[in-house]
């Protein structure tokens, strides 16, 4: 499985305010893997979505923290962007290959916007991408619920094509391997 990361993409506060779909299942699992990854000294990467000043996610605003419940400790490592995928213009990738890192278990939001992008993206780096089940959300919107929306690209379009989309247990046991 080689260095394996776990990568926390715009959970941030003005994103969960909008209540997400199954945001506490959302929550509950990404905390179960922060922990795993932390209790066995595995890294935890955050990416916030930052905007102009004024905008709802301008740097350094509320709304632009990480969810508290999540927040990072011990100067984890957070990069921001500004685009729908974490590798675009961020040095992420380069960051994770210097550290020799193979594999990334992805979670965060939206799912068809920076989820779906970041996944994409770290394919094409060659990274193998992990997608543990209800630990990626988005809203309604005027063609699918949120529900709906989170089952099309974790079962239809992502899984054994970008990424492999497991259970939150097996993903868990991926940092305990360590």
């Amino acid at each position: 499985m080689g260095n394996t990361v776990l990568l926390v993409v715009d959970v941030q506060e003005a994103l969960m305010a909008e209540h997400p779909y199954n945001e506490q299942k959302l929550i509950e699992n990404i905390k179960l893997l922060i922990n795993a990854a932390r209790e066995n000294n595995q890294e935890v990467i955050y990416v916030q979505h930052e905007e102009d000043k004024g905008e709802e996610l301008e740097r350094d605003t509320d709304g632009w923290r990480v969810f508290s419940e999540i927040a990072p400790i011990n100067r984890e490592k957070t990069f921001a962007k500004r685009y729908n995928s974490a590798f675009l213009k961020t040095g992420l990738g380069k960051y994770l290959k210097g550290n020799g890192t193979e594999t990334i278990v992805l979670v965060g939001l939206q799912t068809e916007y920076c989820i779906d992008s970041t996944c994409k993206s770290a394919f094409e780096l060659g990274f193998q991408v992990i997608i543990p089940e209800e630990t990626n959300s988005t809203y309604d919107n005027e063609f699918l619920s949120g529900e709906k929306t989170y089952q099309f690209y974790n079962y239809k379009i992502w899984n054994k094509r970008f990424a492999n989309v497991v259970p939150v247990n097996e993903a868990v046991a991926l940092f305990a391997r360590k």
